[in-house]
């Protein structure tokens, strides 16, 4: 079901309570020793760094108003695109490694909450739908405390929570009512095939765990504003790999038995053999792009398993020489 109207955020409301500073003083509760993510490495963020080389302080990549995400989320107008800096995760095709697996181009430029607060309210100046978080996972109590500041400040944008899908449960609880649009990718099905091209032992299970957290949050309705944008609900995305590595149609039965055939699923067949990805040690169908007939087969799952019309299926023809 979609319904469209105009809202504002969620978060408005925890602002004007001081709930929403509470969540910030529990979020970064648990940066110290850290459990922000599902890596749990157990540093102090305000003196060390972890796993995802990044201190409590925020690290912003960029941002901006952005037109090339799925349409209800960049809408008419735009998202408001913020990319964080580094990651809990090490995918060996990642085509943002630049920004995501780079620490050293990033340390010592970190943002205070200040700061990071006039980013947001500059982009909602910008006339964009939502407020976009991209990779947020591992830093979400920088993100909630900037929050803080720019909801008192008059930020009014729905937050999309654009994620790789290591998500801690822990750490998305304390999200409810903060998040509005949840955004987290499905890698992967095989936690075998996981392990080797993310480094972390168990993405299945965490992220089937963190997007039925997600879900119960929000369930499968959307709701829309008036040029057509999501300001509430969920969007999986599913990235298509060569030779059937991502496991998506394990995954798609996985969404439609254990969360909702209705949840609208992001299709995405733009895999290109990015960083390590091609000269992976016995994964020589990295070094290729998804086959007409790989796609084929995803979506033929996609219509199998999943039952909504809100679907994003984002081919790329030309590229796949079709």
């Amino acid at each position: 079901m979609t319904t469209v109207r105009s809202r504002r955020a969620s978060y408005v409301a925890l602002s004007r309570s001081g709930e929403l500073d509470a969540r910030a003083d529990a979020l970064e509760a648990l940066a110290a020793p850290c459990r922000v993510c599902p890596r749990e490495c157990g540093v102090d963020r305000r003196f060390e760094l972890g796993e995802c080389r990044t201190p409590l302080a925020a690290s912003v990549a960029s941002w901006n108003r952005h037109m090339g995400e799925e349409a209800p989320i960049s809408g008419r107008f735009g998202s408001g695109t913020v990319f964080l800096a580094n990651c809990n995760l090490r995918c060996a095709f990642c085509q943002n490694h630049d920004i995501s697996q780079r620490p050293q181009d990033f340390a010592g430029h970190e943002m205070g909450p200040q700061t990071l607060a006039g980013i947001f309210l500059e982009l909602q100046d910008a006339g964009v739908h939502n407020l976009n978080w991209v990779s947020p996972s591992h830093q979400v109590p920088a993100l909630v405390r900037a929050l803080s500041v720019a909801a008192r400040r008059g930020l009014t944008l729905p937050v999309v929570y654009n994620s790789n899908g290591y998500d801690s449960v822990e750490t998305l609880r304390l999200l409810e009512g903060v998040v509005d649009v949840w955004m987290p990718d499905l890698k992967f099905a095989d936690a075998a095939v996981g392990a080797e091209l993310t480094d972390v032992p168990d993405y299945p299970e965490r992220a089937r765990a963190a997007l039925a957290e997600m879900y119960r949050q929000v369930g499968d309705a959307w709701e829309l504003d008036p040029a057509g944008a999501v300001t509430r609900g969920m969007l999986v995305r599913v990235l298509v790999l060569p030779d059937g590595l991502a496991g998506e149609r394990s995954s798609l039965a996985w969404i439609a038995r254990e969360l909702s055939p209705q949840v609208a699923v992001s299709l995405m067949a733009q895999y290109r053999p990015c960083h390590r990805a091609a000269g992976l040690p016995g994964r020589p169908e990295l070094a290729r792009r998804v086959s007409a007939s790989e796609w084929r087969a995803a979506l033929e799952a996609l219509e199998t398993h999943m039952t909504g019309d809100r679907h994003c299926v984002q081919g790329m023809p030309l590229a796949l020489g079709w």
